[in-house]
């Protein structure tokens, strides 16, 4: 499903309006929440965007819809994230409709509490075959081309990647392997590429639960962080001196320290 974009904005994009014009970023998990926020930000900035999806098409085609409001191309593309041949496709998919790629967003993840000693082989290879072995895939299917193109990676990581929360340990585990994944790609595929990762603490939409009104009173910051706060992170390494790699940058308004 692909909207096209408007002629006019391309030339108004051009003129330096928006830093991202004339470049393709894929958003996996780009649907809803966190994903679509991030999808939304890069095409402010001018970025032709694909997302991913799997089971919520109707999210996906309204986020499709809502990103070709912003006079850009659009594009959602239905995607089993562990499975290495529909990566491949989902990334072929892209390149044949925008004919590049410049910049990847590896958003897409999952998240689970469970005591330690209860989780299931299933549960942990679940968990690191969405956070981690995902990531690793679409990046190295983009790779040839994120390389030709000088592009950008930035991974969605976790301040549970950074902190041992006892009850979500098959999850802390995941984003820990996610941040080290992303200085060793910073590493391998300097020069041509930069890779970050941005780590969000408590992210939250909608309606708040004691929970959080818990953790917002802990919080230096005094509140909780919103999908808007992340994709602004998102945006900074999209936009910011390619030089930046190997970087984490926490979203937590200080909840970590």
């Amino acid at each position: 499903m692909a909207q096209p974009k408007n002629n006019e904005a391309r030339i108004a994009s051009r003129g330096g309006l928006r830093p991202l014009a004339g470049k393709t970023a894929l958003v996996t998990g780009g649907a809803k929440r966190i994903g679509r926020a991030i999808a939304l930000k890069l095409a402010a900035g001018g970025a032709s965007v694909a997302i991913t999806y799997r089971g919520s098409q109707v999210e996906a085609e309204q986020t499709v819809r809502d990103l070709a409001r912003l006079d850009v191309d659009a594009l959602a593309v239905r995607t089993d994230l562990t499975d290495a041949v529909s990566i491949r496709e989902t990334v072929g998919a892209v390149l044949a409709e925008f004919g590049r790629l410049d910049l990847l967003v590896n958003n897409a993840g999952v998240f689970e509490s469970a005591a330690l000693e209860s989780i299931s082989v299933e549960q942990w290879d679940k968990m690191f075959a969405t956070n981690t072995r995902a990531p690793f895939l679409v990046a190295q299917a983009a790779f040839p081309h994120l390389r030709a193109a000088c592009g950008r990676i930035i991974n969605i990581g976790s301040l549970g990647g950074t902190h041992p929360w006892a009850t979500h340990a098959h999850y802390c585990t995941s984003k820990a392997a996610l941040h080290m994944l992303s200085q060793t790609m910073a590493k391998a595929w300097a020069p041509e590429i930069s890779v970050n990762c941005v780590a969000p603490g408590m992210i939250v939409q909608g309606e708040v639960g004691e929970a959080y009104v818990h953790f917002a009173a802990r919080t230096p910051m005094k509140r909780n962080g919103t999908a808007e706060d992340v994709a602004e992170a998102v945006l900074f390494f999209a936009t910011g001196p390619h030089f930046i790699t190997g970087q984490l940058m926490m979203v937590d308004g200080g909840l970590g320290l």
